[in-house]
């Protein structure tokens, strides 16, 4: 196929697209009353005779059944010298017990468990999957099984492995830019013996020290039913459930309960200001109080604080330090709020060139000017509204990080009630100016703590002193003592919607499906463009041109126009992929007129304001150089030009661009982008919605239905062969580093449309769950990493297998030797195994259902089908392809795709550290300065 990409040079200044057609005054906003009363979630509540409390909600929308257990248990309850002991123990649930010894992700597996993780935070220790109905008697039976029967599968070789593990998660996030401020906050918001006065991950020390008999002191402290609520929530009703939930739970016996301790709200003595330095590309300003939790009446008051002051869009940080003075890059407001206290914090970045002092005065005076004069009632309806969309799309899912099973057991152990969520919602709602002012002034009135983090060498890192190493123990023995495991009951199959299409009145391209669980409405407008368009020698034309979009229309201003979204509970956002640009919309359904109207004025009519694309260019060149201070930002800058070769269109995936050439970008080169690629004849629309189809086409015919495009269609050329580069290890050099981050990458003669479903079930085994090989080689076996992960990188032309690994930086070059191995194993003489096999096929066919139980991924799905060019009702053949699949087919498709041979390795680390590590792995290494990584060339 031959293409050429378009010259952008030379475009007149007027805009281009074609204005919307007049279609009457705009429809107003659903009250956000009336957002409230649609969120509802049925529940029926009851309790063991040992304490359990248990809370079901019926929902029969897939064939599936969140499982959220929660213990009255988290970091709060840490005395002096065990901290990070709440966190360590949700680690050691994962390693099996009495009677399901091992990994119990190999468990959740068998029987197609979606959404399942655990967490730890202050006030409670957290755990769950979404299974398929028919195994919840299985999964009942596990989570009851770690509950009751734990400590004889609690060995010394299980608490070092995942001590390891949790070290390395707390070196993952000490080694990101700023990672070191949540110490700094909780250090000097609260006194030292206070329950909230450490962080949950803990210090180095305490976790050195944690012992075998420590950590089975805390089980029987901590887990008992009697300390913890079961919410079941999907295709169960509630007789089932309390015949199954007293079945595998009624015989644990009641624990020592778990004394919340006291945590009063502190106030420090006088204001306190501090300046500490990281490895940071932008100097950042803080200002935080400790303030009341969830169950205080000032609670919601001060959410809707933080959302007038820097949550909002158009808050008033943003309007005046970011848009009008342009002393700031960013800016961020947030009241983060636990069972017993809250933290309000408040940040911004200063614009480089600007002197910190002087942004530091303008963000004090804006505090103190809403604290004295309080929000106008638009600010609060504005936040309220915002607040509600997000809880009604959140209430989709039945369980994960959020949906329903989360609303309903954080009410029940924060607040004695499931259905507190509601009752926010409606104090939300019924929020004023004056309630606002009065909370702000309460709380915001009294001394803060500052912190101010600049550009600098960290202090010397307080790294782990691991303990004499313990021989591994054999796994326990199933001692039998409750009966096998139960049996998987008939499964439901995946109830995939019906795709249905249409056209507009000018061509574009309709695709929808109806999901009616929750009144909402998303959209993309997918356009072939991506990546792949972006202007070569102007890389982050694209990001700038999408950036500018929503910063102006020719009707209304950056102000003007987020204030319109945040009055109909809606968000617009673009992106792009490797292949495609996209322009979301997001609307509760009872807006969708006016959504639409002001998604189409976004997408059709931007007015690229000079001034506006001046600001926006700081702030994209800010974004970079914070990018060449990440380990991430650092890699995903340099492995696609290696991977993919310099020519390749795909290698100008460079994060947010080269910011020489943004810095010289005008509104011309962002019209002409728009003019080439933003246009009808490039375009499909994808919508998810309650509403009908008929709606929902009419009103998007009604603002898109005349759009025509001007000028040239742009073309991308993918005619050149590509040129990976030839096998070494890149090391940028990331001073003062706690952690490496590997970056492998191979390239492979595979392209997005050919059938890639045998090579990606295959690496489920090599890298793409957890029960991988080289994530239970880094993570469980050795513990050098808090988890590995690798996989397809699938576009339309290139597919390169990528894997990241970050590992503690003293084990970076055996980490690479081992990855390699593992590798090179799995594609000659360790193979598929049989037990790897069963468990990937399995699971593939048990997760469908689950995996599609929410509008977003039914969206997702819609447009890969479109790019891989295959059928609507595709993924509702995956079974039958599933259990056809042999074991040998996927081990040919691995090893023809893989050669372990041509991979290519990115580290971000300390050279210091690092670079002696390296020379024995027998490739030749170059070391590169982080900072001259901008250089695209």
């Amino acid at each position: 196929m031959t293409v050429k990409l378009l010259a952008l040079s030379g475009v007149a200044l007027a805009t281009f697209a074609t204005p919307v057609s007049a279609q009457g005054p705009t429809p107003k906003p659903a009250p956000v009353a009336d957002l409230v009363r649609q969120v509802d979630i049925p529940y029926t509540q009851f309790r063991l005779p040992n304490g359990l409390r248990v809370i079901v909600n019926t929902d029969r929308k897939a064939p599936v059944v969140a499982v959220s257990i929660w213990y009255n248990v988290g970091s709060k309850f840490e005395t002096k010298g065990k901290t990070g002991f709440a966190h360590l123990f949700e680690h050691l649930m994962f390693n099996g017990s009495e009677n399901a010894p091992g990994d119990y992700f190999d468990y959740t597996k068998a029987i197609g468990a979606t959404d399942l993780n655990g967490t730890t935070y202050f006030d409670r220790t957290n755990y769950f999957e979404t299974v398929p109905s028919a195994a919840l008697e299985r999964t009942l039976f596990l989570e009851s099984d770690r509950m009751g029967y734990l400590l004889g599968a609690i060995t010394p070789a299980v608490v070092d492995e995942q001590r390891g593990v949790v070290q390395n998660e707390k070196r993952q996030g000490d080694n990101q830019p700023y990672g070191l401020v949540e110490y700094k906050q909780v250090e000097n918001l609260f006194p030292a013996t206070h329950p909230y006065g450490h962080t949950t991950i803990g210090s180095m020390a305490d976790l050195d020290t944690a012992s075998v008999e420590d950590v089975k002191s805390w089980f029987r402290g901590h887990y008992a039913p009697n300390n913890a609520v079961l919410v079941l929530s999907g295709d169960i009703d509630a007789a089932k459930a309390k015949t199954l939930v007293a079945k595998y739970f009624g015989a644990i016996p009641r624990g020592p309960e778990s004394i919340v301790p006291a945590a009063p709200v502190p106030t420090l003595p006088v204001a306190k200001y501090e300046t500490m330095k990281d490895r940071v590309a932008n100097t950042r300003i803080y200002r935080m109080w400790a303030v009341p939790g969830l169950n205080d009446p000032d609670s919601v008051a001060l959410d809707v604080a933080a959302g007038v002051l820097g949550g909002l869009s158009s808050s008033r940080l943003d309007n005046a330090l970011v848009r009008k003075e342009k002393l700031a890059v960013s800016v961020t407001a947030g009241n983060e709020s636990f069972a017993q206290v809250g933290m309000f914090v408040v940040s911004a970045d200063v614009r480089p060139g600007v002197d910190p002092a002087l942004v530091a005065k303008r963000l004090d005076a804006i505090i103190a000017d809403l604290i004295a004069t309080g929000p106008s009632a638009d600010e609060v309806q504005r936040v309220a509204t915002r607040d509600a969309a997000r809880t009604i799309a959140g209430l989709e899912s039945t369980g994960g990080f959020g949906g329903k099973a989360v609303a309903l057991a954080q009410g029940e152990l924060y607040s004695n009630d499931p259905g507190f969520y509601k009752k926010q919602l409606v104090t939300l709602a019924a929020e004023t100016p004056a309630r606002v002012k009065a909370a702000t002034a309460k709380w915001l009135s009294r001394p803060v703590y500052g912190l101010t983090v600049v550009p600098g060498a960290r202090d010397a890192y307080v790294e782990a002193t691991p303990p004499a190493k313990v021989v591994t123990a054999p796994e326990p023995a199933v001692k039998g003592t409750r009966g096998a495991l139960p049996a998987v009951g008939t499964l439901g199959e995946l109830v995939y919607p019906k795709i249905e299409r249409a056209k507009l009145r000018n061509g574009i391209e309709l695709v929808y499906a109806q999901r009616t669980a929750v009144p909402i409405t998303q959209a993309a407008i997918s356009f072939d463009a991506g990546v792949a368009a972006d202007v070569p020698g102007k890389l982050g034309t694209q990001q700038l041109t999408l950036a500018m979009m929503s910063e102006g229309t020719t009707t209304r201003d950056s102000i003007a126009l987020a204030e319109a979204k945040e009055r109909l509970g809606a968000s617009i956002s673009a992106g792009s992929s490797a292949d495609r640009t996209i322009l979301t919309l997001f609307t509760p359904s009872a807006n969708l007129a006016a959504a639409t109207e002001l998604f189409a004025d976004v997408v059709r009519n931007p007015k690229f304001d000079p001034a506006e694309v001046a600001r926006l260019k700081n702030q994209q060149v800010s974004r970079i150089a914070a990018e060449l201070t990440s380990p991430n930002g650092l890699a995903a800058r340099v492995y696609p030009r290696l991977v993919y070769g310099a020519g390749s269109p795909y290698a100008k995936a460079i994060g947010s661009g080269d910011a020489k050439a943004v810095a010289t970008l005008g509104r011309d080169d962002l019209v002409a982008f728009q003019q080439h690629w933003i246009r009808p004849d490039t375009a499909r629309i994808f919508v998810v919605s309650d509403r009908p189809l008929a709606e929902v086409k009419a009103a998007l015919d009604a603002r898109f239905g005349d759009w025509t495009p001007t000028g040239a269609r742009g073309t991308k050329d993918f005619t050149a062969a590509a040129t990976p580069a030839t096998p070494r290890i890149v090391l940028i050099d990331r001073p003062d580093s706690p952690q490496s981050l590997i970056v492998g990458a191979a390239p492979t003669a595979l392209v997005g449309t050919d059938d890639l479903l045998g090579i990606t079930t295959a690496n489920d085994s090599l890298g793409g769950d957890f029960t991988s090989r080289i994530n239970l080689d880094l993570r469980e076996d050795k513990h050098w990493s808090y988890g590995v992960s690798g996989g397809f990188r699938r576009a339309e032309y290139q597919t390169p297998y990528v894997l990241s690994a970050p590992v503690q930086a003293d084990r970076t070059g055996d980490s690479i030797k081992a990855l390699q191995g593992d590798i090179k194993a799995f594609l000659t003489t360790k193979g598929i195994t049989a037990p790897e096999f069963d468990r990937t096929i399995t699971d593939a066919i048990r997760s469908l259902p689950g995996n599609f139980e929410t509008s977003g991924a039914v969206l997702g799905a819609m447009q890969s089908n479109e790019l891989y060019r295959r059928p609507d009702d595709y993924y509702a053949t995956l079974p039958q392809k599933y259990r056809a699949m042999t074991a040998a087919e996927l081990d040919a498709a691995a090893r023809k795709a893989l050669d372990p041979a041509k991979f290519v390795w990115v580290v971000v680390g300390d050279a210091s550290k690092v670079r002696g590590q390296l020379d024995s792995i027998g490739l030749p290494v170059e070391v590169v300065p982080a900072a001259s990584v901008a250089d695209v060339r």
